[in-house]
């Protein structure tokens, strides 16, 4: 039997491509995850309960898979056991390839999966922190105060001046003043 498995990134056009590949494949059963979070994965469990030998598993990448390299290893050795073969299509790789890889190359996809796996994390906290109307950086500071400090500057103040009165920066003076 051939299976997908899906889990939601953080970027939309990852979640397209992710479902296109997948259903390129043809006859294929297809779980999906609802949450892209690492905990109560319920399409994994099922998909987990589901698998047997011969069974062949597709995902997209090893991030859609799994949560940390740990993971990766865990669910790789059970898929193993249970002599299921696993498809990477995003980085080309099959548990049944007799296609050797160098360990160079090993590293490389293992490197690549981790950076992988903390951008998706950080994009995925910055949209939950944006949903509770929290702003990633610094705050804006207010048009009165940049107005204000871009008057002192043309009356000829010091630029200590023109920070201590309105909290205005010499470089977000300058940015403001090219604008």
């Amino acid at each position: 039997m051939k299976y997908g498995y899906t889990r939601p990134f953080g970027e939309k056009e990852l979640n397209q491509l992710q479902y296109y590949k997948l259903h390129q494949l043809g006859e294929i059963e297809i779980l999906q995850e609802s949450h892209s979070h690492a905990k109560k994965r319920d399409a994994l469990d099922v998909l987990l309960s589901k698998l047997s030998t011969g069974d062949e598993l597709f995902v997209y990448s090893f991030y859609a898979l799994a949560d940390s390299t740990r993971h990766l290893l865990d669910l790789l050795h059970l898929f193993q056991e249970r002599q299921v073969v696993v498809h990477f299509l995003a980085n080309n790789i099959s548990t049944s390839s007799t296609a050797s890889y160098t360990f160079l190359d090993i590293i490389e996809k293992l490197v690549h999966f981790q950076s992988e796996m903390i951008s998706e994390k950080t994009k995925i906290g910055l949209l939950e922190a944006q949903k509770k109307g929290n702003t990633a950086g610094r705050p804006k500071k207010s048009k009165s105060s940049i107005t204000k400090a871009i008057e002192m500057y043309h009356a000829k103040k010091s630029l200590d001046e023109i920070k201590e009165v309105t909290g205005i920066s010499k470089s977000t003076l300058y940015r403001n003043l090219e604008n």
